[in-house]
């Protein structure tokens, strides 16, 4: 079965680690703590209005690999022009909606640019939501199936990847092989708080169902020494590889 050319090498490649924070100055102090520990920078729309774009650009042009979480949603002209400039930045990864035209629109874009080292991500369901929450939005059918529907979309348009929770990494590896990479948030440590997450996992158990890559913020960012807890994370990842 094909591999994906975005799959993960080691178990350090696929920690990302969310640069949430308000100021470039707590950014850098937090990559700097970090450094050499994590696979991969995740810059969110918190700093993004603080800076963060051109912070991602030299982060990538220091060798760094990024991940820029827009979560791309527009009409499609605008999706692949936006997608061609990001291309233009060096980073590894963005994400948009997995709405069928939103993704169709954006392999669009990355394919006009001519740049294949862009892992384009359709976000499935955000994490923080439930079935309650899909109710209340006006979705019909479990999650479950909105999930589902969304990956087959994602693979169809010629995605890199997609983002859902954990606990669907396992059923989603079913149905796309290793054609797309597969992206989780929602990572909790075993007696880390859940936050406001919904849908969550710890790093093993993720590594087990199928994840690629293993989004983990405040049990790294808020712990007392962000590197070893980082490192702890890793050594999780390592030993569900066996």
């Amino acid at each position: 079965m094909p591999t994906s050319p975005f799959a993960p090498k080691t178990a350090l490649d696929r920690l990302m680690l969310p640069v949430d924070v308000p100021t470039l100055k707590e950014a850098e102090a937090l990559v700097k703590r970090t450094e050499g520990k994590v696979g991969v920078y995740k810059i969110g729309m918190e700093l993004q209005f603080a800076g963060g774009l051109e912070f991602a650009r030299d982060l990538a042009a220091d060798g760094k690999k990024i991940f820029l979480d827009v979560k791309l949603h527009d009409i499609d002209n605008t999706i692949t022009k936006a997608v061609r400039n990001v291309a233009k930045m060096s980073v590894a990864f963005v994400t948009l909606h997995g709405y069928p035209k939103t993704m169709r629109a954006a392999v669009r874009g990355l394919m006009e640019e001519g740049n294949p080292e862009l892992c384009l991500l359709g976000v499935t369901v955000l994490t923080s939501m439930d079935e309650e929450d899909l109710v209340a939005a006006g979705y019909r059918g479990p999650l479950a199936d909105v999930v589902e529907a969304r990956a087959r979309d994602a693979r169809e348009a010629g995605m890199g990847g997609i983002v859902c929770a954990a606990t669907e990494a396992s059923n989603m590896r079913s149905i796309l092989g290793d054609d797309l990479v597969i992206v989780t948030p929602g990572i909790r440590p075993a007696g880390s708080a859940a936050g406001d997450q919904r849908r969550v996992m710890t790093p093993e158990d993720a590594i087990r169902a199928g994840s690629d890559y293993l989004v983990v913020g405040r049990p790294i960012s808020q712990a007392g020494d962000p590197g070893s807890a980082a490192d702890a994370v890793v050594a999780e990842i390592e030993a569900a590889l066996g």
